[in-house]
C-alpha cells in the first residue's frame, strides 16, 4: 500500500474542502492517487448531498452583492437546516460568491445559476461539497437582481434574515430609511396599480359584507367600503404605508417632501413560504418507548 503522507492529506483537503479523516480514507482507497481520491470524494459528496436533500432547509441567510459604483445589486436566499450553519464562514463565503454571480451574470433562474462557475467549479458542485463538509441540507432557493442608472442602497437586517435593495433617485440617507422600513413592513406591492383587480374585488366583497351588517344607511355603508378598501391598499403597498419612523407620513408623502423618486426595490426574507416540519417531542419519545418495548 502506498504511504499516505500528511502533505498528501493537506493537498486533498485544499482541493475538496473536506475533513482530514475523510481525505485520508479516500487516499487509502485510491492507493495514494490524489486525482482518484478527489474523484471518489466528489462522488461521495454528491451522494451525501442527495440524502440531505430530503430534509427541510427553512433557515439560512440572505447574501447580498453591491457593485463598486452601486449600480448593480443582488440578493440570494441560501437555506440551511439550522441557524448555526447559517453563521458558518464557509456557508457565508459560498452564499456571497453566489450573490456576486447573480449580479454579474444575470441568470434566468436557479437552474441556470447552478451551472455558473464559482472558484473553478459550478455552483451546484460547490453546494454539494459544502453539504458534504457541513452535514446539513443546503439549497440556493431564489434570488433578486437590480440594475440602476442611479444608485442602489442595500440594507441587511442583523442576522441576515431579511435584506433589501432600494433604487431611489434622491438622498442616500432617505434610501437607507426606506430600505429599513421595507425590512420591517414587508410590503407586497410598491403602489396600488400593481395590485391585481381580482385581489381588490375579493377584498371589496369582504368589506361590503361587513359594512352591510352595520345596519347603517346605504350612503354611509358606501363610505365605509371605500374607506376600508383604501386602508387595505395602504397596508399592502409601500407608497401607502405609514413611515415606520413617523406614522403621520406615508412613504409617498415622505418621498414628495424630499423631492425623491423611488424607481424600485427588492427584498427577501429567509424561509418565507417554506412549510417547516413541526415536531411533537413527547409523541416521539412515546413512540420510541413503544418500539423499544
Amino acid at each position: 500500500m502506498a504511504e499516505i503522507t500528511a502533505g498528501m492529506v493537506k493537498e486533498l483537503r485544499e482541493l475538496t474542502g473536506l475533513g482530514m479523516m475523510e481525505c485520508k480514507k479516500a487516499l487509502e482507497e485510491a492507493g495514494g492517487d490524489i486525482k482518484k481520491a478527489e474523484e471518489l470524494l466528489r462522488i461521495k459528496s454528491g451522494a451525501k448531498a442527495s440524502k440531505a436533500a430530503g430534509r427541510v432547509a427553512a433557515d439560512g441567510a440572505i447574501a447580498t452583492f453591491l457593485s463598486g459604483d452601486a449600480k448593480l445589486g443582488a440578493l440570494v436566499e441560501v437555506n440551511a437546516e439550522t441557524d448555526f450553519v447559517a453563521k458558518n464562514p464557509d456557508f457565508q463565503a459560498f452564499a456571497n460568491a453566489v450573490a456576486e454571480r447573480v449580479a454579474k451574470d444575470n441568470p434566468a433562474d436557479v437552474a441556470a445559476l447552478s451551472n455558473l462557475s464559482i472558484g473553478g467549479e459550478t455552483v451546484e458542485a460547490a453546494r454539494q461539497k459544502l453539504v458534504q463538509k457541513i452535514g446539513e441540507n443546503i439549497a440556493v432557493r431564489r434570488f433578486e437582481r437590480v440594475q440602476s442608472s442611479g444608485k442602489i442602497v442595500s440594507y441587511v437586517h442583523p442576522g441576515a434574515k431579511v435584506a433589501v435593495l432600494v433604487d431611489l433617485e434622491g438622498d442616500e440617507a432617505l434610501a437607507k430609511d426606506i430600505a429599513m422600513h421595507i425590512a420591517f413592513a414587508k410590503p407586497e406591492f410598491m403602489s396600488k396599480d400593481q395590485v391585481a383587480p381580482d385581489r381588490i374585488a375579493a377584498e371589496r366583497k369582504v368589506i361590503e359584507g361587513r359594512a352591510a351588517e352595520s345596519g347603517k344607511p346605504p350612503e354611509i355603508v358606501a363610505k365605509m367600503v371605500e374607506g376600508g378598501l383604501n386602508k387595505f391598499l395602504g397596508e399592502i403597498t409601500l407608497l401607502g404605508q405609514p413611515f415606520v419612523k413617523d406614522d403621520k407620513l406615508s412613504i409617498q408623502k415622505l418621498l414628495d417632501s424630499k423631492k425623491a423618486k423611488l424607481t424600485g426595490y427588492r427584498y427577501l426574507v429567509v424561509g418565507q413560504g417554506i412549510e417547516k416540519k413541526q415536531s411533537d417531542f413527547a409523541a416521539e419519545v412515546a413512540a420510541m418507548t413503544k418500539t423499544a418495548a
